[in-house]
């Protein structure tokens, strides 16, 4: 049963605010859909995840969600533009370019969103 049914991100904020600033102001996202406890952002792809109010925002040092993006440096600079830092993690064999890993087939570049959960972008080849 699960192989037929669709997969979505649920994404930690500890404030729900706070979030909701983060994803609207500086990633540019427009809610689909909000209420008190929770906001759901939709692509036009059909994908969607949601951001919902936690005490345990954050605790995780692993990447909660990602992006496939067709130009990643394009991506990169834009969100640095709207105040997004990135990431660099020592990972063996990554040649950096910039704030972008390049990895055998892919890019990939990291940043951290309002709340401290790791996200994700990525080029594939």
């Amino acid at each position: 049963m699960l192989a037929q049914s669709e997969v979505h991100a649920n994404i930690p904020a500890g404030d729900l605010k706070r979030a909701r600033e983060f994803y609207t102001q500086t990633l540019g996202l427009t809610p689909s859909a909000e209420d008190e406890y929770t906001l759901t952002f939709a692509t036009p792809g059909g994908s969607w995840f949601q951001v919902y109010e936690t005490s345990f925002a954050g605790t995780g040092r692993h990447t909660v969600a990602q992006w496939e993006v067709q130009d990643i440096a394009a991506e990169v600079a834009d969100l640095k533009s709207r105040g997004v830092r990135f990431e660099r993690y020592d990972l063996a064999g990554v040649d950096w370019q910039d704030d972008i890993a390049v990895l055998p087939g892919m890019k990939s570049a990291w940043f951290t969103d309002s709340e401290g959960n790791v996200m994700c972008l990525d080029q594939r080849a």
